[in-house]
């Protein structure tokens, strides 16, 4: 233990946000150490790497103002923690774990380990339960299941924001008496959005049960590479120790691996695929795979990570890599929101490889399965031949095509616009569905059974 005790003058470099310091020794890898400049300020920095008796350190504040000659680092020999208490319910944190509501310190219960502990593949149980989001396009055609990953690929000016406050807001698992609390971060954003965050959370009283983290653009970008474990490790303790079922929002995620990328060029690391790390993969599964539910447990964590594609493209790393690891995607497109349509989301691409476990008779309802594949298969079929519509003119569609076109014309209008507060339930979303399946000869619903179109099919 005595590198708690010593102090070392041995800084021999400075770069960027990184120290070189030398001639350590029992420092280890995650580290934490406190700097202490000649003025008597403490910044406080993490090991990043060891190498014999050298170690680099990461300073949270950033190393402007630092003389390697005047400083003083002591190794404290534990990791990142954060102090949990269930009374972080309706409270504000930086990226660090400080309270910035103006409310009293946290009295934390215990420190965890921001880092977690692997969850036991054996352990872990299968999602298999509906979670309401209140919006008809996820709770329909993308079921959102407990214990899931599933991420909102967005483009930068879209509305994003304004559906992860309403998923924040208005998300609730069915089931009578089940605790449920939500975990916000939000990472890099500007001073407005974080107003809007806060201030819509205390509108609505959704913050009685949140627990918001946020990080500014101007804040150091290695608070941002710490804000979603200090966020996912109170998601952790309300689920797995005060048996919450707990919905985690990370917004956004391509901010934080800008901020990694920024870390990774001042370590001087090979860069891979547009300049990120080439651990980017494995950095960003060490966050969603945080998702899941326990054998034995109550509590579950279900992840919404939101994430902007550079320049619209889905090919980019970051949302090409987070398909890889999470259970499928919301797509929010441009063109719906040119269109005035909110929340713009773009059904077809979007995928919820999970839904199947999470809906039908017992879950949502018995018809929700023949439902939505009937809805996506009629607006597949009315974008189709609109499209040939343009290329060969009105005139080609046959009388059915013609019906398919008005069809997904309203399933825009109707299905999928819907007002920022309002607040579907399964029930109403599937009213919705079969009114707009309505428009349709029998004939034509194929994917439905004729058992439920005789049940639900509206009578004109």
């Amino acid at each position: 233990m005595a590198s708690i005790t010593k102090e070392y003058r041995t800084v021999k470099q400075v770069a960027g946000p990184l120290m070189l310091v030398e001639g350590v020794q029992g420092v280890t890898y995650g580290e934490l150490a406190d700097i202490k400049l000649q003025n008597g300020n403490v910044r406080r920095g993490r090991v990043l790497e060891i190498n014999g008796d050298k170690a680099m350190v990461q300073v949270f504040e950033g190393t402007s103002g630092l003389s390697p000659q005047d400083v003083r680092v002591k190794f404290l020999a534990k990791g990142m923690e954060l102090g949990v208490s269930i009374d972080m319910l309706g409270r504000v944190f930086d990226g660090f774990g400080r309270p910035t509501d103006d409310g009293p310190a946290i009295i934390p219960e215990k420190y965890l380990n921001v880092n977690g502990n692997p969850m036991n593949p054996f352990s872990r149980d299968y999602p298999n339960e509906f979670i309401q989001t209140g919006i008809s396009t996820i709770d329909l055609l993308n079921t959102l299941v407990r214990g899931q990953k599933l991420p909102l690929f967005s483009g930068s000016g879209l509305p994003h924001s304004r559906l992860a406050a309403q998923i924040a807001r208005q998300a609730k698992v069915l089931k009578t008496g089940e605790k449920f609390a939500v975990v916000f971060a939000a990472m890099g954003i500007t001073f407005e959005e974080s107003e809007f965050f806060v201030a819509d959370f205390r509108r609505t009283g959704a913050i009685e049960r949140s627990v918001l983290f946020v990080n500014l653009a101007d804040d150091p970008p290695i608070e941002r590479i710490a804000l979603p474990r200090m966020a996912l490790t109170a998601a952790e303790y309300l689920a797995f120790e005060k048996d919450m079922h707990v919905l985690v929002i990370l917004t956004d995620l391509t901010n934080y691996c800008e901020a990694l990328r920024e870390i990774s060029a001042a370590r001087r690391e090979v860069p891979g695929r547009r300049g990120y790390p080439g651990y980017l993969y494995t950095d960003l599964s060490t966050l969603y795979e945080r998702a899941g539910r326990i054998k034995g447990k109550t509590g579950s964590i279900t992840q919404i990570p939101v994430l902007t594609m550079p320049e619209d493209d889905k090919t980019h790393p970051i949302p090409d890599l987070t398909g890889y690891i999470t259970e499928g995607q919301v797509m929010i497109h441009r063109s719906l929101h040119v269109q005035g349509i909110y929340p713009p989301v773009d059904v077809l691409p979007s995928l919820s490889r999970l839904k199947d476990k999470g809906i039908g008779a017992g879950k949502t309802r018995e018809d929700h399965a023949d439902v939505m594949n009937q809805l996506y298969s009629a607006y597949a079929r009315g974008k189709d031949a609109k499209e040939l519509a343009v290329v060969l003119g009105e005139s080609a569609l046959s009388e059915t095509d013609i019906l398919f076109v008005k069809f997904s014309d309203a399933f825009e209008d109707r299905f999928v616009r819907q007002g920022e507060d309002e607040n579907r339930t399964i029930e109403e979303s599937l009213r919705i569905g079969w009114d707009l399946l309505s428009m349709l000869p029998k004939n034509e619903l194929k994917r439905v059974r004729d058992a439920y179109i005789e049940k639900y099919y509206p009578k004109k």
